[in-house]
């Protein structure tokens, strides 16, 4: 099973990437995380903020396999914590379910696509910088793997 991380934007600081693969290539083979990224439209003064928001989520649809679970990141969505997120990744790899989970633009993520998504989680009650976030998803993701696999890297009670 693979999981994707769609993200909306592209060109982040090079710290970001850093962090990224190095918990994306800490993940097993029985597990991999891609990360996808979805260039944003251009936003100015007078944008159609609407159109933007279906012309990305046309873009995210195209990244993700049609069988794909779809997990949608939204301030909105369920919270979820760590061991419940690893109860998630441990079902999806017994079951060999493809994950996509998205991360939208700065106006977040259409209104449709959010409708069409099979889950819509929250991380935080905070709101983060979108290149945080992809950093933070991608530990989060390993510290359920550990967790998964008795390892000691996640030391919550």
């Amino acid at each position: 099973m693979q999981i994707k991380l769609v993200a909306v934007g592209t060109r982040m600081p090079a710290w970001v990437t850093q962090a990224f693969q190095q918990y994306a290539q800490r993940m097993p083979k029985l597990c991999q995380l891609h990360l996808v990224e979805i260039p944003a439209k251009k936003r100015g003064k007078n944008a159609d903020t609407d159109r933007i928001l279906r012309d990305e989520a046309a873009a995210i649809n195209a990244a993700i396999a049609k069988t794909a679970l779809v997990i949608s990141l939204d301030r909105k969505g369920k919270h979820i914590d760590t061991e419940a997120l690893a109860v998630h990744q441990q079902q999806w790899i017994d079951d060999s379910q493809d994950v996509a989970i998205v991360i939208g633009g700065p106006e977040g993520l259409d209104p449709d696509f959010l409708a069409s998504s099979n889950a819509i989680w929250s991380l935080s009650h905070l709101t983060f910088a979108h290149p945080v976030v992809r950093v933070m998803l991608a530990e989060q993701l390993y510290r359920a793997w550990s967790i998964n696999a008795n390892l000691p890297y996640h030391r919550g009670d």
